[in-house]
C-alpha cells in the first residue's frame, strides 16, 4: 500500500527546494494569508463561471458555493485558503453569515464535530475580516 501522506511531504519539500533554487528568497515562503491576495468575485460573474449562464434553470452561484462549503466541511477542511476563499464568495453572491453557518452544522454529521468546529473558525476568521473592513 502507497504511503500518500509521505508522498505529499516529498513532493511539497522538493518544491520548495526548487523554489529555493530559483529564488532564495522562496526558501522562507509561506502561504499564510496568501489568500487574502485574491479578492471575491462579483456575484454575475460567479452566475457566469458556476454555470448558471449555460444552465439558466439550474442552481444560482449562492447555492452552489453553500454546497461547496458543505462538501469541503465534510472533508474536514483540508485546506484553510480555498475555503474561506469560498466562504468569501457565497457572501458575495448573497449568502447570509447564518445561511454558511447552517451549512457547516449540517455537515458535522458527515465530516464529524472536528471538521465542523474548524470550518466554523475559519468562516468566523472571515467574518471578523469583513466586519472590520466594514468599519
Amino acid at each position: 500500500m502507497t504511503d500518500f501522506s509521505k508522498l505529499f511531504g516529498q513532493m511539497m519539500e522538493q518544491g520548495q527546494k526548487m523554489a529555493a533554487e530559483i529564488n532564495p528568497s522562496m526558501a522562507t515562503f509561506s502561504p499564510a494569508g496568501f489568500d487574502k491576495m485574491f479578492p471575491s468575485m462579483t456575484k454575475e460573474y460567479m452566475d457566469m463561471i458556476w454555470g448558471n449562464a449555460f444552465n439558466k434553470d439550474g442552481l444560482d452561484a449562492k447555492t452552489r458555493l453553500l454546497v461547496v462549503l458543505a462538501g469541503l466541511t465534510a472533508q474536514g477542511v483540508q485546506a484553510e485558503a480555498p475555503f474561506k476563499m469560498t466562504v468569501r464568495h457565497a457572501l458575495e453572491a448573497g449568502a447570509t453569515q447564518k445561511e454558511v453557518a447552517e451549512v457547516i452544522y449540517q455537515m458535522s454529521m458527515l465530516g464529524g464535530l472536528p471538521a465542523m468546529s474548524k470550518a466554523l473558525d475559519f468562516a468566523n476568521e472571515v467574518f471578523a475580516e469583513q466586519q472590520e473592513d466594514s468599519e
